[in-house]
Parts: C-alpha cells; structure tokens; sequence
C-alpha cells in the first residue's frame, strides 16, 4: 500500500467516525526539514561547535589543501609555480 492509498483508507475511517481527515502526504515535509536543520544546530552548539558556517568552512579548507595556499591566495608564489623557481 503506497502513501496515497493509506491516506484514502484514513481519511474514510475519519469521515465514519466524525474525525478530520488527516493531512495530505508530503505536506509537511518542509517542515520536518527545518526541524531536523534546527536540531542539527542546537546539537553543535551544545557541542561547542560553530552553529552556522560549517559547511562552508569545511569546503574552503578543503580547497586551500587541494591548492596547496593554505589560504593565503598565491600572494609570494611565482606565476611558473614551483618548477619556475629552479
């Protein structure tokens, strides 16, 4: 039985006992996101872990290590790179 099917089954079961029918599939799958978000901040904080940020912090390290900058740009770097300074 697929979603659509166990709605239609719950919402004959409300209307014969006088119930409201329960709400759509998917309909609050947003909300159950923004919740799951909201915990996974709450979490790093009480972990002592930067709440916002973290992604993109994780992928600018990972980009100065695959640059090899160590976020410094290529400020005091030659234009031929290593080999140009031999």
């Amino acid at each position: 039985m697929d979603a659509i099917q166990q709605q239609m089954f719950d919402s004959y079961r409300a209307a014969g006992r006088g119930e409201p029918p329960p709400p759509l599939p998917g309909r609050h799958d947003w909300a159950v996101v923004r919740e799951a978000r909201d915990r996974a901040r709450f979490e790093a904080v009480i972990a002592g872990r930067p709440a916002r940020g973290r992604r993109r912090a994780a992928l600018r390290s990972l980009i100065t290590r695959i640059r090899g900058t160590g976020g410094r740009g290529t400020a005091g770097r030659s234009p031929a790179g290593p080999a140009g300074s031999l």
